[in-house]
């Protein structure tokens, strides 16, 4: 092949990606068309990442990293995992259609005889100097904090169903902001496989602050102990500013002499380890 055609071929790709700065569109089941809410959307490995909306709808901005042969990978629990070539998706409004997972798990009784409470993560807030924050200096909007993620790692050493989640907030200045609850195994001191069954969606409203607490009981979560270590995280999904201003939300931290918690700034981006001891716990029985 002559190489002054390939030359010319990348340099027409690399133009057209700096044009076009985004990719937009929705997310629909095949089998019904239904919109899918908060489909996490992102290319693995870059801090390029989002969620579709309430009505399916998704706008992912491109940065400096991102590349025309990168794969968007498309992933909601219940659905196959879908990826697609960015090449294939930039400077049109595509629909993305997944297709459900057959749902013939058998079912699992689980009994617990004389439980015992337990709880997992920091439950004191201390003085209240250090935060967590979800914004960065450089994020130039609130929504590119759509699909950033934190939360704590714990040890398993009984089988539990989780009660619920509790954390401090320090400062709010939104209306109402939506999160996803995640649970991962954890591999190689880093979480990977989703252990979710179910979509855990809650919302904090009306710039509430102080301890936060999420009853989880009517999700059925279980975590087991063959498991050994499980990180669980809260995902921004969705947000509505107060005012014009609005830009801060904090979680109470302190220090930690180990790595307790995680942070990864987009929905497919690598997990950071961080020495922040986070304001954060969950009340579990266990056997």
């Amino acid at each position: 092949m002559n190489f002054k055609y390939i030359f010319f071929f990348l340099l027409i790709c690399n133009v057209m990606l700096a044009q076009e700065k985004s990719i937009s569109g929705s997310v629909i089941d095949i089998e019904n068309n239904s919109v899918i809410q908060y489909v996490n959307i992102g290319i693995i490995n870059k801090s390029i990442g989002t969620v579709s909306n309430s009505k399916g709808v998704f706008t992912l901005k491109l940065n400096d990293i991102s590349n025309l042969k990168d794969s968007l990978v498309f992933s909601h629990i219940g659905y196959k995992t879908k990826k697609m070539l960015v090449s294939s998706l930039i400077g049109k409004n595509n629909s993305i259609e997944l297709e459900p997972l057959s749902n013939d798990l058998n079912e699992v009784i689980v009994t617990f005889k004389q439980p015992k409470s337990k709880r997992f993560g920091r439950s004191a807030k201390g003085l209240s100097l250090m935060h967590f924050n979800f914004y960065s200096y450089y994020e130039k909007d609130v929504d590119d904090r759509l699909s950033k993620e934190i939360g704590i790692k714990f040890k398993l050493k009984k089988d539990c169903k989780i009660e619920n989640l509790n954390f401090n907030i320090t400062q709010n200045d939104f209306k109402s902001l939506k999160f996803r609850l995640n649970f991962y195994k954890i591999e190689n001191g880093l979480p990977t496989e989703l252990l979710n069954e179910k979509d855990i969606i809650f919302e904090v409203k009306e710039n509430f602050t102080g301890w936060y607490s999420f009853d989880i009981k009517p999700f059925d979560v279980f975590l087991y102990k063959e498991n050994e270590e499980v990180a669980a995280t809260i995902q921004w999904i969705e947000s509505v500013k107060k005012d014009e201003k609005s830009k801060y939300f904090a979680i109470s931290t302190a220090l930690s002499a180990t790595e307790t918690a995680f942070y990864r700034e987009k929905a497919m981006d690598v997990w950071t380890k961080t020495r922040q001891g986070l304001s954060f716990y969950l009340n579990a029985m266990c056997k």
